[in-house]
């Protein structure tokens, strides 16, 4: 009897075999290897996945100094990725051919309809990969976007958002499309920040005695860097000033810091130029020229 199922059913495998032998039919017996076989494949597939895939891109993304935070969803797309082999595998394995080629087509009529109704959440998926990848900015960071519109530190970075604190302590979350579509700026560079101020003289004031007062001030405030060196450069003239624009730095900033520090520079400038008799004019603008009436004047002579 054996002989004859295997002759009527050729391709069974050893397993299937020798479920005919365990007293199965053939259509039994090739149904039940064909479900072995895809447990089989499958927890192979993701058992190797696991122990080594898996943690090769963890080591990966440490060499990269990616942050915890931000490894967590990589991780999870890298185990989705690592499932969805192992079932295309098992399947193949199994000989499911039929069954996955029915699978894939509703599986991509449903992609599709997904992709049409997410458009907006699929944009900022990707562009959080790119976040991720390009490492534009990271947590703890401060940021500005939006031509300076906005601004904040960096609290939290997902695959659709970014949650930036405000100096206000409000709390933006912002889609990773809009950070990734336009310009963002890091003002501080390697630990510094880099501050400008234009300070206007009157015309009949000497530059280099201001000069040297505002390079002075910058040299005396604690909080600012002398390496790299406080500089000024006269940069405007204006209707009614003459513009010095000083450059100076501050180490570690906060925004609360660097509004603190510049206050108390410009203070410090301004009560030095009130000491030495420097002027910072107000706008003043002159009208030159006569009236003249033209046209016919009737002039009343009195009556007599």
């Amino acid at each position: 009897m054996s002989a004859g199922l295997l002759q009527a059913d050729p391709q069974l495998g050893p397993i299937g075999r020798a479920l005919v032998d365990a007293g199965l039919t053939a259509a039994q017996a090739a149904s039940a290897e064909g479900a072995i076989r895809f447990v089989v494949a499958f927890v192979a597939i993701w058992t190797i996945g696991r122990l080594v895939v898996i943690p090769l891109t963890r080591r990966a993304m440490e060499r990269r100094d990616l942050d915890r935070h931000a490894q967590n969803p990589l991780l999870m797309i890298t185990r989705f990725v690592v499932v969805f082999v192992a079932i295309a595998v098992a399947f193949g394995f199994a000989d499911y051919g039929n069954f996955l080629v029915s699978m894939a087509g509703i599986a991509a009529a449903g992609a599709l309809a997904v992709g049409l109704a997410m458009q907006n959440v699929i944009s900022n998926f990707v562009a959080g990969v790119f976040i991720y990848t390009d490492r534009p900015f990271k947590i703890g960071d401060w940021i500005e976007w939006d031509d300076g519109t906005y601004a904040g530190v960096v609290e939290d970075i997902s695959l659709r958002v970014t949650r930036v604190r405000t100096f206000d302590n409000e709390l933006l979350t912002v889609p990773n499309s809009e950070l990734t579509g336009g310009v963002i700026k890091n003002p501080v560079d390697a630990e510094k920040l880099r501050l400008k101020f234009v300070f206007g003289i009157g015309y009949g004031d000497d530059i280099q005695q201001a000069t040297d007062i505002i390079v002075d001030e910058a040299e005396r405030h604690p909080e600012i860097m002398g390496d790299p060196a406080p500089s000024v450069r006269l940069t405007e003239l204006g209707d009614s000033d003459v513009g010095l624009q000083s450059r100076f730095w501050i180490s570690d900033p906060s925004r609360a810091d660097f509004v603190r520090i510049k206050g108390e520079y410009v203070t410090a400038v301004k009560r030095r130029f009130d000491e030495d008799g420097i002027d910072i004019p107000y706008p003043v603008q002159t009208l030159e020229g006569g009236l003249e009436l033209g046209g016919r004047q009737n002039i009343a002579e009195p009556a007599e």
